[in-house]
């Protein structure tokens, strides 16, 4: 098992929700970071049903998270959260790489 990134409780429990309402043929979540975006990168997760044999498995939970190799090095050490507000849900990210957010962090900046 790897620590690229840890999965909180909370976004464990939420995965499993929506894999359980729907996304049967998922087996996990495939974690990437593409280039874009206000301040330069942007996260970037989908479901996976076949593995990626280059991408890092992270587990939580028995929730199963793929991390692409190409943000291997964006990602390593942080930690992905489920935040459950009023009028909105997010996962969010807490990455000591950031150096700026934008998008209530959707966006940010090495």
């Amino acid at each position: 098992m790897s620590n690229i990134i840890n999965i909180s409780n909370s976004a464990s429990k939420r995965i499993r929700e929506i894999i359980a309402k729907g996304n049967e043929n998922a087996i996990g979540l495939r974690i990437a970071v593409k280039s874009g975006g206000c301040a330069g990168y942007s996260y970037d997760m989908d479901y996976v049903s076949e593995i990626n044999p280059t991408d890092e498995l992270v587990e939580h939970e028995g929730v199963k998270g793929f991390v692409d190799q190409a943000a291997i090095m964006l990602l390593l050490w942080s930690t992905m959260a489920f935040r459950k507000a009023k009028f909105k849900s997010v996962f969010t990210f807490i990455n000591s790489k950031e150096n700026e957010s934008w998008g209530s962090g959707e966006s940010f900046g090495v």
